[in-house]
């Protein structure tokens, strides 16, 4: 997902996803579900049209793997003729050719008519269960080529998305949480290339903070919602890595545990909530402990027991 995060700006999820179906081809839609803090604030916020997040990206994952090549051609294409623009980011913005390696091509980040603080970003699952690098496929456009990239545990943020009334799909909050968890079994020193409201962030911990995030926004719409997760969790899982479902099921809580118990990574990913997916409906330090608390024991150790399981 982009890191271009230090130009955050508030948008309105309904509005922005609202822009994103009027201008995707009709034929294209099957195969995109939006995903990241846009669909997370759509979710939840969509009965409040006053609520804002902010984000710079709305990160559109094009599934199968093998419609995201045509896929993504027709909506760059689609989007180029109604005027959006390669969203620029030093030598990144600029299209590669065809002999350009995939991984040094920009990704298709175009910013709509208007220069509204926010892009889409195309993006598509992994190739297989053990491709979990990032790895990027060339797009050949008429302006170019860009690349598509994969990675991680992509493919838990397609698992059964949720329709929308916009005709668009939006991935479900906990397969979000789920990705996220299992991208970040550690955390890592590694920082994101811009800042957040003045601040450097690790990356782990801006993406286990929106998994707080989740569970806080979740909560609060219903107390006993997270003990619904581990089953689902687990059928996603063992479909999407039958080899492996179990270990990685088992490890799930690593990350989320060594984030509850550092001080200043706990502090990183606070910051980025309450300036990030929480900024229309900020809470305090204490709030995103329980929500993390009560993460572990009503989602995550269930999960863990389940795997232990032999059935």
């Amino acid at each position: 997902m982009s890191e271009m995060e230090d130009a955050m700006k508030s948008v309105y999820p309904r509005q922005v996803l609202s822009e994103i179906a009027e201008a995707i081809p009709d034929d294209c839609k099957k195969y995109m579900t939006i995903i990241g803090s846009l669909a997370v604030g759509y979710h939840f916020f969509v009965e409040n049209e006053s609520m804002a997040i902010r984000t710079k990206d709305a990160d559109c994952l094009l599934s199968p793997r093998i419609k995201a090549v045509p896929a993504g051609m027709e909506i760059a294409e689609k989007l180029f003729d109604s005027g959006w623009l390669q969203a620029e980011s030093g030598n990144w913005g600029k299209p590669g050719n065809e002999s350009t390696p995939p991984d040094q091509l920009p990704a298709v980040r175009l910013t709509p008519p208007g220069g509204k603080g926010w892009f889409i970003e195309l993006l598509t699952v992994p190739e297989s269960q053990k491709d979990r690098a990032r790895k990027w496929i060339s797009l050949k456009t008429s302006r170019g080529y860009f690349g598509l990239p994969s990675f991680g545990f992509l493919s838990l943020t397609d698992f059964e998305p949720l329709e929308t009334e916009l005709g668009i799909r939006i991935a479900r909050p906990e397969m979000m949480a789920l990705a996220n968890m299992l991208e970040h079994p550690s955390i890592s020193t590694v920082l994101m290339s811009g800042m957040i409201h003045d601040r450097k962030i690790k990356r782990s911990n801006k993406d286990l903070g929106r998994v707080l995030a989740i569970a806080c926004l979740s909560t609060a719409k219903n107390e006993d919602i997270m003990m619904e997760w581990p089953g689902l969790w687990r059928t996603a899982l063992k479909k999407l890595f039958p080899d492996d479902w179990r270990n990685l099921a088992q490890s799930a809580d690593s990350g989320i545990r060594q984030l509850l118990q550092s001080e200043s990574d706990l502090d990183e990913a606070y910051h980025t909530c309450i300036y990030g997916l929480l900024a229309s409906q900020p809470l305090k330090m204490d709030q995103l402990k329980i929500a993390g608390q009560r993460l572990l024991q009503d989602a995550v150790e269930p999960l863990v027991k389940m795997a232990e399981m032999k059935n």
